[in-house]
């Protein structure tokens, strides 16, 4: 029996950790005002579904924007980004989350394909172009 593949990064300090359970088939390079400042690689999932944020009460502080429907949520200590999480839950009842994977070891998450999304403008997705997480990390 395949074990199921788990992924894992953690903040510069140690603090706060995420771990993904299952295949990651992309990570989302996004060009919008705040992705682009942070920085972010993203991998998405559900909140304690698939998506496990670990971190000790009060050490992350959030971020929203006016009118978001997101929060980017930062280590409290050390000031890495960490995750976004949707505000409220879908129609289903999940919650919608993305961890950033700069925060993974490189080997673990170097040859995931890049999912160019262009979220400045348009809100869609743009055609690959052959690029894995490892030709953006150092």
């Amino acid at each position: 029996m395949a074990e199921t593949p788990v992924t894992v990064g953690r903040c510069h300090c140690g603090a706060v950790s995420w771990r993904v359970d299952g295949a990651i088939p992309d990570a989302t390079i996004c060009n919008c005002t705040m992705c682009r400042k942070y920085g972010a690689l993203w991998a998405y999932g559900f909140d304690g579904e698939d998506v496990h944020v670990s971190a000790p009460e009060n050490a992350l502080t959030p971020y929203a924007r006016a009118k978001g429907t997101i929060s980017f949520n930062f280590c409290r200590t050390c000031g890495n980004l960490v995750s976004w999480r949707g505000l409220a839950p879908m129609k289903d009842g999940r919650t919608r989350i993305a961890v950033n994977l700069r925060l993974a070891e490189l080997e673990t998450v170097a040859n995931i394909p890049l999912q160019r999304f262009e979220g400045l403008t348009s809100f869609e997705d743009l055609p690959r172009d052959g690029r894995c997480v490892g030709d953006v990390l150092f």
